[in-house]
C-alpha cells in the first residue's frame, strides 16, 4: 500500500490546484510514482495531474460513487505507486459526503491543508485552528501557506500557528509565483490542451521542492493502516463493440466509467465528431460525453457527414447514449453565446441556449420510472450536473424515464437513444453497465 496525502484547502480559490500540481511534478521529478487522485465529481484537475505526472487520475466521491467502490479504486490504484497525492474539492469541510474531510477520514489518510495567508497575519492561526478541532478524527497533520509576502509576514503567520496549532508548517509559496491556468465557463482548461507551459511547471516544481520540506511530507503521508479486500470484476459473456466520442469537444469521461464499461465487456472505439467523416464500423452502440460542443460549434455543424450518419443511426434504432455536451449535440442545434445556432444532429426537437449564468450544478440521484438502457424501473444512479446551457420545454412526444431527487424529470428517449444533463458515475451502480451492454449486445443493430 502506497503512501498517501490529501491536499485540502480552506476553501475555494485558497490555492490548492496550484500547490498539488507543484507537489506532483516536484515529487515526480525525484524519481517517485506519484499516483494522483481528484476528491469530488471533477473532469479538469484531474486532466491537470496527468499533465504533470503521466499518470491517469481517478475520482474518488464517495456519495456519487459509493464508498466500497470509491475506496477499491484508491487501492487498486495507488498499489504500485511510491506515493497517492489526492487533491480536494473547494474547502475541507465543505461537500458533506463528498468533503475531502470525509474522505481523509474513511481511508485513513493523512491531511496537508493549504492555508492562504494573504490578507491575514496571526490570525491564520486562528483558523487553522478551527479546522483541526473542527472533527478529531480527521488527521490533519501538516500546512502550506499560500501568498506569503514576505520574510516578516513568514515569521508573523509562523509564530502565531506554532503556539497554537499542532499542524507542522511543511512550507510556503511566495505571493509572487507567477503560475496561472486559463479558466473558461466550466474552470480551468483541459490537460490535453497544454495551457500550462512545461517551463511554468519546472518553475513551479522548482518552488515547492526549495520551499516546502518534501522529506517530511513523505514522512506525514504513511501508508493507511485500514485496507479493504480487492475485488475483481465480475466475469460476463457479454461483447459489445461500442463508439465513444473523444475529441475537444467531447472530452468529460470518468476514467472508472470507460473501465467498467471494458470490464463487462464492452470494446471501446474512439472517434471525433470534430475530425471524422463517418462512424466506425462494426459498432453496436454509440457513447457521446460531455466536454465544450459550444466552443466547437460551428465545426461540430459544418460537418454534415458525420451528423447525418447519427441520426441515420439513431433513426434505424441504434443505441445512442448522450450526457451533458453529448446530449446538446443530439439536439436540433447549439445557440453559442452571441447568439448564433448552430444544426447540429436533430434527434431532440429542442435547441441547447448557452447562458451567461450557470444554469445548474449539484449531484443528483435518480430512478428509472420505466425500463431502459441502464436497466429495469426503480433502478438508482448518481452523477453530477454541471452546465451553462438550457433547453426549452421537451415535446411531450419524448418520454422522460428519469426521475430525479431535485424534482425534475430528465432523461429524454427517441427511439434507443438516451440523452440528458447527468453527468452518471456508474460505480454506484455497476449493474447499469451491463444492462447497458446486454441492450446493445441485443438490440439486433449492426
Amino acid at each position: 500500500m502506497a503512501r498517501a496525502i490529501i491536499i485540502a484547502g480552506t476553501q475555494s480559490g485558497s490555492g490548492k490546484t496550484t500547490v498539488t500540481l507543484g507537489l506532483m511534478a516536484a515529487l515526480a521529478r525525484t524519481g517517485l510514482t506519484v499516483q494522483p487522485f481528484k476528491c469530488g465529481p471533477d473532469f479538469i484537475d484531474p486532466s491537470l495531474h496527468k499533465l504533470v505526472t503521466g499518470k491517469t487520475s481517478r475520482n474518488l466521491d464517495m456519495w456519487m460513487a459509493g464508498e466500497d467502490f470509491t475506496r477499491h479504486t484508491f487501492i487498486h490504484h495507488s498499489s504500485n505507486a511510491d506515493i497517492a497525492v489526492i487533491e480536494g474539492v473547494m474547502g475541507m469541510y465543505d461537500g458533506g459526503d463528498s468533503s475531502s474531510a470525509a474522505l481523509a477520514e474513511q481511508l485513513d489518510v493523512p491531511v496537508v491543508l493549504v492555508l492562504d495567508v494573504r490578507s491575514a497575519a496571526e490570525s491564520a492561526a486562528a483558523v487553522l485552528k478551527g479546522f483541526e478541532t473542527l472533527n478529531p478524527e480527521v488527521k490533519l497533520r501538516g500546512v502550506i501557506l499560500n501568498r506569503i509576502a514576505s520574510p516578516r509576514h513568514l515569521q508573523l503567520v509562523s509564530d502565531a500557528i506554532q503556539k497554537h496549532c499542532k499542524a507542522e508548517i511543511l512550507g510556503y509559496l511566495p505571493r509572487n509565483v507567477a503560475f496561472n491556468i486559463p479558466e473558461r465557463h466550466l474552470g480551468l482548461h483541459m490537460g490535453e490542451e497544454a495551457p500550462i507551459a512545461s517551463e511554468a511547471i519546472s518553475e513551479l516544481a522548482e518552488t515547492i521542492t526549495e520551499k516546502v520540506n518534501l522529506d517530511r511530507l513523505l514522512e506525514i503521508a504513511q501508508a493507511p493502516e485500514r485496507h479493504a479486500a480487492e475485488h475483481a470484476a465480475e466475469s460476463t459473456s457479454l461483447k459489445i463493440r461500442l463508439a465513444v466520442a473523444q475529441d475537444k469537444a467531447f472530452c468529460f469521461y470518468y476514467q472508472d466509467n470507460l473501465d467498467l464499461l471494458r470490464q463487462a465487456g464492452a470494446d471501446l472505439v474512439f472517434f471525433s465528431p470534430l475530425a471524422d467523416t463517418s462512424l466506425p464500423e462494426n459498432i453496436d452502440g454509440i457513447y457521446f460525453g460531455g466536454g465544450y460542443p459550444e466552443l466547437y460549434a460551428e465545426q461540430l455543424s459544418a460537418n454534415k457527414e458525420m451528423l447525418a450518419a447519427v441520426k441515420d443511426w439513431a433513426d434505424s434504432d441504434g443505441h445512442i447514449y448522450g450526457e451533458c455536451g453529448g446530449f446538446m449535440y443530439l439536439t436540433e442545434g447549439i445557440v453559442d453565446h452571441d447568439g448564433q445556432f448552430h444544426p447540429m444532429s436533430s434527434l431532440f426537437p429542442v435547441q441547447a441556449r448557452m447562458q451567461k449564468r450557470r444554469a445548474s450544478l449539484g449531484y443528483r440521484e435518480i430512478r428509472l420510472k420505466e425500463d431502459g438502457l441502464f436497466g429495469t424501473a426503480g433502478t438508482v444512479l448518481r452523477g453530477h450536473e454541471f452546465h451553462y446551457s438550457s433547453i426549452d420545454e421537451m415535446e411531450s412526444s419524448i418520454k422522460k424515464i428519469y426521475a430525479v431527487n431535485n424534482g425534475n424529470e430528465e432523461g429524454y428517449c427517441y427511439k434507443n437513444v438516451l440523452g440528458g444533463y447527468m453527468h452518471l458515475h456508474f460505480g454506484f451502480s455497476p449493474n447499469a453497465v451491463t444492462a447497458m451492454i446486454n441492450n446493445m449486445q441485443n438490440s439486433g443493430k449492426t
